[in-house]
């Protein structure tokens, strides 16, 4: 099987066919409904677009990136930006440590696929934790012991109508490894050597697991888990931020939703979508330098759409229109924000991303504006600006202004440790949260 495997790689918002790659003339699905299927549902959740043409595969990718499997066609998704550039900031957006992930000779760069970057990170992540010691907690234990130790519990002896043996009942609370932090770590690495095509760093993977399995018992990672150890996390466990956020991350590009008890899609491999990094990335630079304005993400704009009361006959409840970033400044208002991981200097605007927009522009009255933000790599790429006219009288209602992130220059920003950087970053953070400088406004 292996030597019929087509392996076909592409860039995000991409697209190869039997015109432009010749391996994929006279190559089609393979016949089996299960792969029939999971192809058409990965069209239909927007993760990515396999046709049957007439001479061969058409395949179309968009947000999303990292390999998948159908049948014997092997699809690799890579990111635009360099690998070093894009760890940069995926670990800005994360907050991921700058911790060594690549020797000159380990990972030949065509094997970096992105969740190899990211289980390697994660593998990094989870060493680091280890050498300096994992977490223990005080754990209650009920014990009958040779060596007494802790409390002896009297009222089980008086239950037991006394001592009947060389042994004591007692309670006690020794500090061990088995507790829920080091276990979703430990299935999080279980997970990654799973899933990873590397074997260096698959052995790496079995190395650490073996490492921590002797005393840590297994853990379901579903929702439920990372929600109880969301509640759990406190200062003292600080340190395993960076890998539970990555734990996350390969769950949900794994298809397991973090917001149900379900999977949305079972996926035969890992996809995983920029959208979410792009956000987390600008939601996080935007905090960070936006001096005296608060940064609210996906914020609701109640009461903007309602029903008409009397003319709701099935009680439906209104949708509210839900930006990326609100910036707010003095409880006011100043700049609507949403943010796509699409380059659209060298791409169209989707029509319902406008609609959406527009709806946002006009939330803020006549003459609103709102803008998206989308990544470039482009140093040449500027704004460009749409107006929402009255078709009635032509006059101009709000505007739509499509703003450029340069990822380069955002990566140099980030790393600058010298002190004018971060006025820098300042101007930066303002350009992109309302453009050019606007007088009344900051």
């Amino acid at each position: 099987m292996a030597e019929n495997r087509i392996s076909v790689c592409l860039s995000e918002w991409d697209s190869c066919g039997p015109e432009s790659k010749r391996a994929l003339e006279g190559v089609f699905l393979k016949d089996d409904p299960s792969v029939r299927k999971m192809a058409q549902n990965l069209s239909e959740k927007g993760m990515l677009e396999v046709s049957e043409l007439r001479k061969g595969l058409l395949i179309k990718s968009n947000s999303y990136v990292g390999r998948i499997e159908l049948g014997d066609l092997q699809i690799t998704i890579r990111p635009k930006i360099e690998d070093a550039p894009f760890l940069q900031l995926l670990r800005y957006a994360y907050g991921l440590r700058d911790l060594r992930l690549f020797g000159r000779t380990d990972y030949p760069p065509e094997s970096r696929t992105f969740q190899e970057l990211l289980i390697s990170q994660l593998a990094a992540e989870a060493n680091e934790l280890i050498s300096r010691g994992l977490h223990r907690k005080y754990v209650r234990l009920d014990e009958t012991l040779l060596s007494p130790r802790g409390r002896i519990n009297i009222k089980r002896i008086a239950r037991d109508g006394g001592i009947a043996q060389a042994a004591l009942p007692c309670t006690h609370y020794p500090r061990l490894e088995d507790c829920l932090i080091n276990q979703v770590l430990l299935e999080g690495l279980r997970l990654s050597a799973r899933i990873t095509s590397d074997l260096i760093l698959r052995s790496n993977l079995r190395r650490l697991v073996g490492l921590m399995q002797d005393g840590i018992s297994p853990v379901r990672l579903d929702q439920e888990t990372m929600t109880r150890l969301g509640r759990q996390m406190t200062r003292q466990t600080a340190a395993y931020r960076p890998s539970i956020s990555i734990i996350e991350i390969l769950l949900a590009a794994q298809g397991l939703s973090l917001e149900d008890n379900e999977r949305e899609l079972a996926l035969p491999g890992f996809l995983f979508n920029m959208d979410r990094f792009f956000q987390a990335l600008l939601s996080r630079f935007l905090r960070e330098n936006l001096a005296g304005c608060s940064v609210l993400d996906e914020y609701r704009l109640r009461g903007m759409i309602s029903y008409v009361p009397g003319r709701n006959p099935r009680g439906r409840r209104a949708p509210d229109p839900r930006p990326d970033y609100v910036i707010m400044r003095e409880q006011k208002v100043v700049s609507t924000l949403d943010a796509k991981y699409r380059d659209l200097w060298e791409n169209s605007l989707p029509r319902e991303i406008l609609y959406q927009l527009a709806i946002y522009a006009l939330s803020r009255g006549s003459g609103g504006e709102s803008a998206i933000l989308y990544p470039t790599t482009a140093p040449e790429a500027e704004e460009a600006w749409i107006e929402v006219k009255d078709p009635i009288g032509g006059g101009g209602r709000a505007r739509v202004v499509l703003r450029p992130v340069d990822l380069y220059k955002l990566r140099d920003l980030i790393s600058d440790g010298r002190a004018q950087a971060s006025r820098e970053r300042g101007a930066y953070a303002r350009r992109l949260a309302f453009g050019e400088e606007r007088p009344g406004i900051i």
